[in-house]
């Protein structure tokens, strides 16, 4: 995803709330509750899929999937924006943390963490 996607839709998700007097209800609290109500409503159209299964979903669940990532992201970048988080700077920096912390010549191939003998 590109930056100024990310800061396109924070000014259009601020202008949503902002016309319909929703801003007080958008804490850092209540959002952090409702991401995590959306990502439990995306699980649930994987539980009882197979691997395979979950990697090829019909259209129509397809469709689905799409509505429910699409809900996570916009609670993610509100409530990013309450905190004044610059996501993209902070996917960034972790994606650093994760290459310097799982080094590709000691943990490609593998599901464990390489300090896990």
């Amino acid at each position: 995803m590109h930056e100024d996607s990310l800061l396109t839709l924070r000014e259009r998700l601020r202008r949503f709330a902002r016309e319909r007097e929703w801003d007080r209800f958008h804490s850092p609290k209540n959002l952090s509750m409702a991401l995590i109500a959306e990502a439990a409503e995306l699980v649930e159209h994987f539980q009882w899929l197979t691997e395979r299964e979950s990697s090829a979903l019909p259209d129509r669940k397809l469709r689905e999937v799409e509505t429910e990532l699409a809900d996570i992201l916009i609670y993610l970048i509100r409530l990013a924006d309450k905190l004044g988080v610059d996501l993209a700077a902070a996917a960034h920096h972790k994606i650093a943390d994760n290459e310097s912390k799982y080094p590709a010549a000691k943990v490609r191939g593998s599901a464990t963490k390489y300090t896990d003998d």
